[in-house]
């Protein structure tokens, strides 16, 4: 049953375009941000650690896409929430303190909005073209 369902994960990576990458990986660090909100709560330390390394992970990779020549103020300004997120779930992890995930998250939340929109935006003007 797990090899049929990361197959179907690998699949889903491998034929995705890369709007669809971009909103899988704000989906994934959504994710591991609230699922180490809950770690907190539960206080299981060990896997506090664990979802906020894969979130941190994921924002690592995101920073690391940005095209500041392509890009300019916009992936200047995506670079400054990136290290915030970085720096406050850090924060969170040191001080064990699901305060700074929370703050994370409603970053993460509001970038995943505003991709979700511009792409759609950007799909239907190409179809009107």
């Amino acid at each position: 049953m797990s090899y049929g369902l990361g197959a179907y994960k690998k699949t889903s990576v491998e034929t995705a375009s890369k709007e669809q990458i971009l909103l899988m990986l704000y989906q994934a660090a959504i994710k591991n941000c609230k699922k180490a909100i809950e770690a907190i709560e539960q206080k299981n330390i060990a896997k506090k650690g664990e979802y906020i390394g894969k979130m941190q992970d994921i924002v690592v990779e995101l920073s690391n896409s940005l095209d500041f020549e392509v890009g300019g103020d916009v992936a200047k300004e995506l670079a400054s929430l990136y290290d915030y997120v970085l720096y406050s779930s850090t924060q969170a992890n040191i001080k064990i303190d699901k305060s700074h995930l929370e703050g994370c998250l409603r970053v993460l939340n509001t970038l995943y909005d505003g991709w979700t929109e511009a792409i759609k935006q950007i799909k239907t003007q190409t179809k009107s073209a």
